[in-house]
């Protein structure tokens, strides 16, 4: 199974059982350990992933949908440009703080309750596809890739914000040390999951690195496909044309 493997889950039906019980779980303490864990650091990669597709979002009628949105950060960073976005998840109590945010902004924004592996949307209907620190929580990564293909116009824009390793050994060993012993309690502390937080650097470390990832996008059917890193590798953004 090329996908989340959280301990006890011997398929990718019973792993997706346990990412959807945990984040409900976390729901609602998720934006305040995010922010704390970060340094407040996660607003600046949403932020530069915005930047990075501004161009289509600057498109009158452009359509785009923020998949796995959790608690919508990423969907009210893209619709501060104005246009209208959409949202999806998979975990009820993570949208109905979405919507809450969304309701409180007034931002021009619409989450739905929906499984990234099967979107209920028409082949070839998105102009821009965004998921930010989700896409390692899908039970299947290649056909992640294969139903955001699905749904994006040719021609249109996947961009990936996803936790990575970075290159540099000295500076993976420090954070290694970090996500693993300070991240675990911490997070434990604030949200009341600590297996949460346990899982998280978990699941970083059997995700497909930079240049995997991008090798998976191009396996799927994605042109011009292009990552950089980011804050030293701790995360990467990746980017690929339908």
């Amino acid at each position: 199974m090329s996908g989340a493997k959280p301990e006890g889950a011997h398929n990718e039906q019973e792993a997706a059982r346990w990412v959807r019980g945990m984040f409900g779980r976390v729901a609602p303490r998720y934006d305040l350990a995010n922010h704390l864990l970060s340094f407040n650091i996660d607003r600046y990669w949403r932020a530069h992933t915005v930047s990075r597709v501004r161009e289509i979002l600057e498109r009158p009628g452009a359509r785009v949908l923020d998949i796995c949105c959790g608690t919508g950060d990423l969907v009210l960073a893209l619709a501060k440009t104005g246009h209208p976005v959409l949202g999806s998840d998979f975990c009820h109590p993570m949208l109905v703080a979405a919507n809450q945010k969304i309701e409180r902004r007034r931002a021009p924004a619409f989450v739905f309750e929906s499984d990234a592996l099967r979107l209920p949307l028409r082949d070839a209907s998105l102009d821009l596809l965004t998921v930010a620190f989700g896409f390692r929580n899908l039970a299947n990564y290649e056909n992640g890739l294969a139903e955001v293909r699905r749904v994006l116009r040719p021609g249109g824009v996947a961009a990936i914000l996803e936790f990575s390793r970075p290159p540099n050994r000295a500076f993976a060993a420090l954070y290694n040390l970090y996500s693993r012993r300070i991240l675990p309690v911490i997070g434990g502390l604030i949200s009341g999951s600590s297996d949460a937080y346990t899982y998280l650097p978990d699941s970083v470390s059997k995700f497909p690195d930079g240049p995997e990832l991008a090798a998976k996008m191009r396996a799927a059917g994605f042109s011009g496909v292009e990552f950089e890193y980011l804050t030293g590798g701790i995360v990467a953004l990746h980017l690929g044309r339908a």
